[in-house]
């Protein structure tokens, strides 16, 4: 059960608290019929007036909150566990959007609840970046937390790595039930040392066959080349930890993967090899929430604290969800679809196109590693909005020789001259230069009819990418405004 930090007694609802959900919905329903203030506009109105409504809307929860965080594939991820969970029977509140503050959760959540605060839901799954994961442990402590991994992200908001792994070390010390570690990076696995006792530590890896293709952030000195990086040699601090999942094999859009001792291959509908680890992640975590439901006196606990009306119906999605066997969570992850932005594919005029988001390092060049560039038309559009990162510096530790024999036909956004620049000095030729983000994209989806495109691009630039071809094709709501 979600709980408030130790010695933190539970917020008391101000005599307005009744109105919040209408507040906030009435706040949400305005931003988006005027364009203004974003997805997280209405959470930023209910923090300032009703603080404590994020922790006890949260605490209706039978199974409480998994938090996902770390500097690479936490949307992805997210929506992993979000997916896997739900066809598996249980109901899920997430925040879908990549709104990863604490007031993006908190309009997340205006949407779901009903006007008297009830939140219809099993489970939450929440997204949070890494420094406003610990504002959220201060109000909420998760029952379960997914350390993904820590990279160059971000400087001007982060500082260096270890700052950023000591942030991740507050989720850690904070989390109720299971902590579940990256054991291949260093500084995640190294957070083991921060659990409390009474929180179970399970890990997700690699088999070492396979840890060329995801260097660390260590590693990052050297290129990464798909094809002849050399192993990496496991991190002394996870020496002879055994991996609750491990990734042993990558294929298309397969993986395999050793639970338990046995061996499983599944199919992923999700692009990039950098996902096929997170698929791990996502099956420890779901293994965890698992574990801690298998026992049917911790199930009828659970549904005790429950209105009547809710209890028989979260019994049998409780019941249900703890007899599923590991062929049936396999089954479950082979069904979840790439997230917004991350791999989609939008078909513009008979051209598919590919969004790639691209944030650091580590992320750009496993995207580029991923999708090869030949037989594609190539785009990269770059900002430095909040949400980017202002420091662009890290764009010089990416090596672009991959798109020698290509070129990158289209090259955008506020950066689109420095980008540009750094394409120069790996030698790849920038074909179209142009900041106007909206001309170059029509410009580029409509060169080359059919031919398959991909658009790399930062987080704002993503968004307002997504929101020219939705003028052009038919583009899914994702629900972050304009």
């Amino acid at each position: 059960m979600t709980q408030a930090p130790t010695g933190t007694p539970a917020p008391r609802a101000p005599w307005y608290a009744f109105a919040t959900p209408t507040l906030g919905k009435g706040v949400r329903w305005a931003s988006r019929i005027t364009h203004h203030g974003g997805s997280a506009f209405p959470g930023k109105v209910v923090e300032r007036v009703d603080p404590g409504f994020l922790r006890r809307t949260l605490a209706q929860l039978p199974l409480g909150v998994v938090l996902v965080s770390g500097t690479n594939g936490k949307t992805t991820t997210t929506r992993m566990v979000s997916m896997m969970l739900e066809s598996l029977g249980l109901r899920v509140f997430t925040n879908p959007t990549g709104s990863n503050f604490t007031r993006g959760v908190v309009s997340a959540l205006l949407q779901e609840v009903s006007a008297g605060g009830a939140l219809d839901a099993d489970i939450a799954v929440l997204e949070l970046d890494e420094a406003y994961a610990v504002h959220f442990v201060e109000q909420v402590r998760p029952d379960y937390a997914l350390l993904l991994n820590v990279m160059r992200d971000q400087l001007d908001r982060f500082g260096e790595i270890d700052n950023t792994a000591r942030l991740l070390s507050r989720v850690a010390a904070a989390t109720t039930g299971t902590v579940v570690l990256n054991r291949e990076d260093p500084r995640v696995a190294a957070l083991a040392q921060v659990v409390p006792s009474g929180t179970r530590t399970v890990h997700f890896g690699l088999s070492q066959a396979l840890r060329r293709f995801f260097p660390t952030d260590d590693d990052m000195a050297t290129t990464f080349e798909r094809d002849a990086a050399p192993a990496v040699p496991a991190a002394e601090p996870t020496a002879g930890t055994v991996a609750d999942v491990m990734l042993t094999g990558v294929g298309d859009h397969r993986a395999q993967l050793l639970i338990d001792g046995t061996e499983y291959d599944s199919e992923v509908r999700l692009e990039g090899v950098y996902n096929l680890y997170n698929a791990a992640a996502a099956l420890a975590v779901v293994r965890a929430v698992q574990a801690n439901v298998r026992n049917p006196q911790a199930i009828r606990e659970r549904a005790a604290r429950l209105p009547a009306k809710r209890r028989d119906g979260f019994v049998m999605r409780a019941q249900r969800f703890a007899g599923a066997s590991t062929d049936a969570l396999v089954d479950a992850l082979a069904q979840v679809t790439p997230a917004f932005g991350r791999g989609e594919v939008i078909d513009v005029q008979g051209s598919p196109v590919e969004l790639l988001l691209v944030k650091n390092p580590m992320g750009f060049r496993l995207a580029l590693a991923s999708f090869p560039p030949a037989g594609c038309n190539t785009m990269i559009c770059i900002n430095d909005e909040y949400a980017d990162g202002r420091d662009m510096s890290w764009l010089w530790d990416v090596d672009f020789t991959s798109l020698h024999a290509t070129g990158v036909d289209a090259v955008s956004g506020v950066r689109a001259w420095d980008m540009a620049l750094r394409l120069e000095y790996d030698g790849v030729a920038a074909r179209g230069v142009n900041t106007d983000l909206e001309q170059a994209v029509r410009a580029f989806v409509g060169m080359d009819p059919g031919t398959r495109k991909h658009i790399y691009c930062t987080y704002t630039a993503m968004l307002a990418v997504r929101s020219i071809l939705g003028t052009m094709a038919d583009v899914a709501d994702a629900g972050v405004g304009k």
